[in-house]
């Protein structure tokens, strides 16, 4: 019995990408690369499908919100496709307002871009959430509430609003193993 080779071109140049474009960055408040996360949204993802074009988003989802890479970069280099399922997963910022003071805006945005985006957008979206998720639950399992000190917004509340939203926005992956970890992790973290 022999497998058939699976064609991941597009998947290792968007690594690649991902991996230069996240280089000397580090996870914030983790002291391990930043290139972890994505990998691990990869992985969440390829839990779900095989769609190359979905797995790059995954590995690409930060590149936007994080790095100087644009839309139209990634549009050029891995097609409309890609390009838009990472536009869609990234937060937009408003010139001249502070993370801290345009989280609530931001957030809400998010949860309402979600909750209208196509399954496949929420899939890439799930990959990140729930490697997010994972990291806060590791990290409150060993400081607790503390945990909310690393962030801009440091009410657990309003992170809890955020993350139940999230689980709501996403509730159509609700059939996925993934989405039910997420789902759990949720109520752990915020029960």
């Amino acid at each position: 019995m022999s497998n058939a080779a699976t064609d991941t071109a597009l998947l290792d140049k968007a690594i690649r990408f991902a991996t230069e474009a996240h280089s000397g960055t580090e996870r914030r408040g983790k002291g391990y690369p930043y290139i972890v996360h994505p990998l691990e949204a990869v992985s969440i993802v390829a839990s779900i499908t095989s769609d190359q074009e979905l797995l790059a988003a995954a590995a690409l989802h930060d590149t936007v919100e994080d790095t100087d890479v644009t839309v139209d970069l990634l549009r050029r280099e891995f097609g409309d496709r890609v390009a838009s399922l990472v536009e869609e997963e990234s937060d937009v910022f408003t010139e001249g307002v502070s993370e801290e003071d345009s989280w609530h805006d931001r957030k809400q945005a998010a949860i309402d871009r979600l909750a209208a985006a196509s399954r496949d957008a929420k899939i890439v979206a799930l990959g990140d959430k729930l490697s997010n998720a994972r990291a806060i639950y590791r990290d409150w399992m060993t400081v607790g509430d503390d945990i909310w000190n690393i962030f801009h917004v440091k009410d657990k509340a309003s992170h809890k609003w955020h993350y139940e939203g999230l689980a709501e926005s996403l509730s159509e992956l609700s059939d996925t193993f993934a989405y039910q970890e997420f789902a759990f992790l949720v109520k752990k973290i915020f029960s």
